[in-house]
């Protein structure tokens, strides 16, 4: 499982694998934790991150082009339908983005890569915004 695919162009592999996935998705749980800047969307995760974080580790990597793990196990992820029962206003969603915009920051080097990912992520992050507040965006 912790092979690299040999699509070499995919961000799963240019990545490099599993390790790093787990790295990304681990270091961004950790922020979470540690940033006070977090607490809002903190608060909408259980206090045992475990459950989270293998979730995210598996849709990542279907998502970064690697082994398909989240769909193997769960079937479809369906982002917005698995959370619509969270408040997800532009607060929780900058704060999410926070903590994912650090863990690339410190774990991808490849500066292009780590821009596209970032993108894609404010993209995902923006769509998953369920209040009357709207989409407004103040995240930099």
């Amino acid at each position: 499982m912790s092979a690299v695919p040999a699509n070499a162009h995919t961000p799963y592999a240019q990545l490099g694998g599993e390790p790093a996935v787990r790295r990304i998705v681990d270091r961004f749980y950790a922020l979470m934790d540690e940033l006070p800047e977090a607490y809002t969307v903190r608060q909408i995760h259980p206090e045992d991150l475990s459950g989270a974080r293998q979730s995210l580790f598996e849709f990542l990597s279907g998502w970064f082009g690697g082994p398909p793990l989240f769909a193997q196990r769960h079937g479809h992820p369906r982002l917005r339908m698995r959370h619509a029962p969270y408040r997800i206003g532009p607060t929780e969603r900058n704060e999410w983005m926070l903590c994912m915009r650090q863990a690339l920051d410190e774990e991808v080097t490849d500066p292009a890569l780590r821009a596209g990912l970032i993108k894609a992520f404010e993209d995902m992050a923006t769509h998953m915004v369920n209040t009357d507040e709207g989409h407004a965006v103040c995240f930099p």
